[in-house]
């Protein structure tokens, strides 16, 4: 790479690290049909990150169906909360507060006397949003947190469900709520399961969003889906505790259904997984989600960890921050916070993409995403202890508050930079994620790790090597490194050990050629 090229890599780095600087903290408080919770998101990014969260189980909604009114008790629990929340949001240094209340206050008689009494408290305006409103949040939240959706978002809260169908960053056709939230359901039917599905058919019968998502993959928000989706990861000892783009097929729900309306959640196996406060309402997310998968027969679920709150904040954002890649977009923050030289981290990402090109590995468009972001992450555990950073990367990026990003390209990601650090020949790293990758992702990872201990024994993680160093050749005649001669002072017994790795992943000849 030139110098004006290495000036311009260094002009986007330093405005990358300006906007960061320029963050400032910002607050969400929801005022749901069954919970309240404040969330202080790091500040508006294309990538949100919470700092701080915490959630009280208030009951606005709980016997609403019956009086027409708040409950009186969750109303004294909810101002008392909002009383917290407001010094919490302060303390947290969040400039700039929003609150929104969904059904439970837009519904209730005595809604606007609460809305009245906790904007007092608050000291600004409440949005109590319409159904609409709702729903085009919720799908904006998908929307934010996943890369190019491409089917129905449906966020279930308490008092109501919010459907809307979504394709890359547009909605498509309009959106619509429905009084079928978890405690509305509950208080309606009795507490019958068979009613309540009486219920949910009658509301939903001859509902556009469904037959026109019909087919497409159904993005499930709101905390009791994502309760059912926490049981199925238990019941089926899966490895990777993260819940956001957790994808299971159709007929896999169907059984999970299934099973909570035939039997009582407490009796179900793996129901520990699942908080008490969020087991009595399992039945009527399973009852929801059956009636609208008898319609829509979607490919698979896919629950969902962003939804109303991170919907609201995309759309605060400028036109251009949301056509960002959401996931590349945080890895280039981690890269900024933690890598040795984020510019280096750039260079890896251009150097290893025409070194796959070069080795005719074909990549699809997340496998590159993935790979990009990768390279953003291969560094962030320069400061731990040399022994352990590979364990501690495999961790970090597997784990991390990530959207944008399936759990397969969590594990290829995390693999390769254990790779990097732990050595390519161990055939039990992690089998666990290597169960969640798919064999060739696994495989890809593996030489994405070959690349980068070979790259970093060229550049010791700082800039301008690495584009002057190519590969060509093919894996019938083997390969060439191709090294200009003014640096072949680089070559060494160590890098030639790292040079000899990646052939054995390559199953061909890498022989060193001076340029």
């Amino acid at each position: 790479m030139g110098g004006i090229a290495i000036a311009r890599t260094l002009k986007s780095v330093l405005r990358a690290q300006g906007r960061l600087r320029k963050l400032v903290p910002v607050g969400i408080i929801d005022i749901g049909s069954n919970s309240v919770r404040l969330v202080v998101y790091e500040g508006l990014s294309r990538s949100p990150t919470p700092f701080f969260n915490e959630k009280v189980l208030c009951g606005l909604g709980e016997g609403l169906v019956n009086t027409g009114r708040l409950n009186e008790e969750g109303v004294e629990r909810a101002l008392l909360t909002l009383r917290r929340f407001r010094v919490l949001a302060e303390q947290a240094g969040a400039d700039e507060i929003y609150t929104m209340a969904t059904a439970a206050a837009r519904d209730a008689e005595n809604g606007p006397a609460f809305i009245k009494q906790a904007q007092t408290i608050l000291g600004h305006k409440i949005h109590v949003l319409t159904g609409e409103e709702e729903a085009q949040f919720a799908a904006y939240g998908v929307i934010c947190g996943f890369q190019k959706p491409q089917g129905l978002a449906a966020d279930m809260g308490g008092g109501s469900v919010e459907l809307l169908r979504v394709d890359g960053s547009k909605f498509k056709g309009e959106g619509a709520t429905f009084p079928l939230g978890g405690l509305r359901l509950r208080d309606e039917s009795g507490g019958s399961g068979k009613a309540a599905r009486a219920l949910v058919k009658k509301a939903l019968k001859g509902a556009p969003q469904l037959k026109q998502a019909k087919g497409e993959t159904f993005y499930a928000v709101g905390g009791t889906w994502r309760a059912m989706g926490r049981l199925h990861m238990a019941r089926n000892n899966y490895p990777l505790h993260v819940m956001h783009n957790y994808e299971i097929s159709a007929k896999e729900a169907q059984m999970l259904c299934r099973r909570l309306t035939d039997n009582r959640p407490g009796s179900i196996r793996g129901i520990e997984a699942v908080s008490s406060s969020r087991r009595n309402l399992l039945t009527y997310g399973a009852v929801l989600l059956s009636e609208i998968m008898a319609v829509m027969k979607p490919k698979s679920i896919v629950f969902s960890a962003v939804g109303l709150r991170e919907g609201y904040l995309y759309s605060l954002l400028p036109k251009r921050t949301r056509t960002l890649d959401p996931l590349v977009a945080a890895a280039e923050e981690w890269a900024l916070l933690r890598a040795r030289s984020p510019v280096h981290a750039k260079e890896l990402a251009q150097w290893t993409g025409k070194a796959f090109k070069a080795f005719g590995v074909s990549e699809t468009a997340d496998e590159k995403r993935y790979r990009t972001a990768a390279c953003m992450f291969a560094d962030i555990t320069w400061r731990s202890h040399p022994d352990y950073r590979g364990d501690q990367a495999l961790n970090l990026i597997s784990n991390a508050n990530l959207v944008g990003v399936d759990h397969p390209g969590r594990a290829y990601m995390a693999l390769a930079t254990y790779y990097r650090h732990e050595g390519l020949m161990d055939p039990e790293v992690s089998p666990a994620l290597r169960k969640i990758a798919s064999p060739e992702q696994a495989q890809k990872a593996r030489l994405l790790g070959a690349l980068f201990r070979v790259g970093y024994l060229f550049s010791a993680a700082m800039p301008g090597q690495l584009p002057k160093i190519s590969f060509s050749g093919n894996a019938e005649d083997g390969f060439a490194l191709n090294v200009p001669r003014e640096i072949n002072a680089f070559r060494g017994e160590r890098l030639d050990r790292r040079i000899n790795g990646l052939q054995s992943v390559l199953e061909t000849p890498v022989t060193w050629t001076d340029v």
